[in-house]
């Protein structure tokens, strides 16, 4: 148990503004926990927020390496402790799984399943050995909505790979985004992560991407957090950053 994290859990709570019955009653009723912590890591759950997410394979940090990994979580700075942890899986640690393009389209298929009807999706990447998604959340926790994905995705993965056991870690990562240069910054990183981890030249030849042509649309689509973006188009920039 990290002593720390129920702290930050605890000041966060206390400065967050009171809610509005109506808001209250809405939470109550999807199950929506707000600041909340399982003893590893904060979480942040409230309807209406978008999220970046990270989840990982379950062998994605191997015990024989433990020695390499286990001081990245000591590190104090969550940002820093992120980003730290984040380049490490980018070495392609574990069997990879998700190299398989089979198990990589299953995944997918099973983030796109509820898209538009339970919460929206604006940026994803299915990467070797982790998934990173921008989320808005609607009338499903992020708790629950990280469980269906889970759980849908690695009961399938497994049977493709013919193999049994735990597929993803229980942890996940979260970060909700707090403005429009927020989010910005998280739908770049998400879809330049192949380019980052020297996987594809460019963020739209990764084939299990939001940045891939086959999700394009003309004009200005929901993939793009309009309100956010007062109805104007971006597009992550292809080039290597």
């Amino acid at each position: 148990m990290n002593k720390r994290v129920y702290q930050i859990v605890r000041d966060k709570r206390y400065w967050e503004r009171p809610l509005e019955p109506a808001e209250a009653e809405v939470e109550q009723r999807i199950g929506s926990k707000g600041w909340y912590t399982r003893g590893y890591l904060p979480h942040y759950d409230k309807p209406g927020t978008i999220q970046m997410v990270t989840f990982r394979l379950a062998d994605a940090m191997p015990s024989v390496f433990r020695h390499q990994w286990e001081a990245l979580f000591k590190i104090e700075n969550s940002r820093l402790r992120q980003r730290r942890i984040e380049e490490y899986m980018d070495r392609g640690m574990g069997e990879c799984h998700l190299r398989n393009p089979k198990v990589a389209a299953t995944v997918e298929s099973v983030l796109l399943a509820a898209d538009g009807e339970h919460y929206r999706l604006a940026a994803w990447v299915i990467m070797p050995n982790h998934v990173h998604v921008l989320v808005e959340l609607w009338d499903l926790p992020l708790g629950r909505l990280l469980n269906v994905w889970k759980g849908a995705s690695a009961h399938k993965a497994n049977m493709i790979l013919g193999r049994h056991g735990r597929f993803w870690q229980a942890e996940y990562w979260d970060c909700y985004i707090r403005d429009e240069a927020h989010f910005r910054r998280a739908l770049k990183y998400i879809e330049l992560n192949p380019v980052k981890a020297m996987l594809a030249r460019y963020a739209f030849e990764w084939a299990f991407s939001s940045a891939n042509p086959k999700w394009q649309w003309s004009g200005c689509d929901r993939y793009r957090g309009a309100h956010l973006l007062n109805g104007g188009c971006w597009r992550v920039e292809s080039d290597r950053e």
